[in-house]
């Protein structure tokens, strides 16, 4: 195969509104370097984590609620998801399926021709339990916003599967951040888990998983979406902030609570976990200021994780469920390439259900 010299790309300049990201016709194509492969992407998937990035919400110094736009007051020291500062120009999008089309050093040829999607960690090969020594593809390197991309060959994940490659684009950001949270929280059949934000692309994906390990579900999202989230297989559809969301509940008691909404709404979501319950979180897009009442944590014996680094062998059970058929891909809506701004407004304007896509 012929490759050629330069590709289209939507580029990432620096933290700050949509007009950081900036489409360009002949962007070098990347070439792998030892250990890695060169993908062809086909599709890449929009999450949280480019608008934040971007946008610079994860510095401490931002107390506000996800919005997309570019804060002003951005500290250089903490402007990414690990607290430390990005290099710029930076191509983002993390979710990629695409086929390999080139290997480098030390990688056996016969990778070439796989269709692959991504695990989004960066891990060190030498230490790779070690959270500190991780990184995020799109992040600490070029994602998928481009025809081509390259990444360490353990990260591009074979796959087998009738489902398009813009279906597959959906998986590996959102369905492994809910894996990982319903990993942490310990899920299994005898809990009952409330799912804040549940027409999300995460939201959506704690439904499946948490349906998978046989738990009881019960899903908050707006009432336009109910019927989508339904579809998920959520027992229950609640409004998206009941406003006395224990009456709401009725007989249902919640032992654990996926979060990634967070915001002012939060501290009912604690009020209602029976003691012993849990409470896991992998976002706050409705705001990262909250107000918790010690008595509450304490008095219940609950206890919070957080999810960020997911376990290694996460993706890999990801893989076998998606070849197997157990879940099923929320896409709701892909847009070429050149139109990432639209999209990533869609994204942002959150009228979707489930996970949206460009395509090179």
């Amino acid at each position: 195969m012929t490759l050629p010299k330069t590709m289209r790309a939507m580029v990432t300049m620096g933290h700050g509104d949509m007009d950081q990201i900036v489409f360009h016709p002949d962007w070098p194509r990347p070439d792998p370097g030892p250990g890695q492969v060169l993908i062809k992407v086909a599709a890449c998937g929009l999450n949280n984590t480019d608008v934040n990035t971007r946008s610079g919400w994860y510095s401490k110094t931002m107390t506000d609620a996800t919005t997309g736009a570019g804060f002003d007051n951005v500290s250089e020291e903490d402007p990414a998801w690990g607290g430390t500062p990005i290099s710029f120009p930076r191509i983002q999008g993390a979710d990629v399926c695409g086929e390999i089309v080139a290997v480098g050093d030390g990688i056996d040829a016969s990778r070439i021709g796989e269709r692959i999607i991504t695990d989004n960690w960066l891990r060190d090969v030498d230490d790779p339990l070690n959270k500190n020594k991780t990184g995020y593809f799109g992040s600490e390197m070029d994602g998928g916003f481009a025809e081509y991309t390259v990444m360490p060959s353990q990260n591009a994940l074979a796959i087998t599967s009738s489902f398009t490659d813009a279906e597959l684009a959906t998986f590996s950001c959102s369905y492994s951040t809910a894996e990982g949270m319903l990993t942490r929280a310990a899920v299994t059949a005898e809990d009952t888990v409330l799912v804040p934000g549940a027409s999300g692309g995460v939201g959506g994906a704690v439904v499946q998983l948490a349906k998978m390990r046989g738990a009881r579900v019960i899903a908050l999202a707006s009432p336009a979406k109910h019927a989508d989230v339904a579809a998920f297989g959520a027992d229950r559809v609640l409004p998206r902030a009941p406003n006395n969301l224990l009456t709401a509940l009725g007989d249902d008691k919640i032992t654990v609570v996926a979060d990634v909404v967070g915001g002012p709404y939060w501290s009912s979501l604690i009020d209602v976990l029976q003691r012993g319950g849990r409470y896991t979180c992998s976002g706050a897009i409705a705001g990262p200021m909250v107000e918790l009442d010690l008595r509450t944590f304490y008095l219940r014996d609950l206890t919070f994780t957080g999810s960020t680094v997911i376990d290694p062998d996460v993706m890999t059970n990801l893989i076998r469920y998606i070849e197997a058929g157990a879940i099923k891909p929320a896409l709701a809506a892909t847009y070429a390439l050149e139109d990432l701004h639209a999209a990533q407004s869609a994204f942002i304007a959150k009228k979707h259900t489930g996970n949206i896509v460009v395509t090179p």
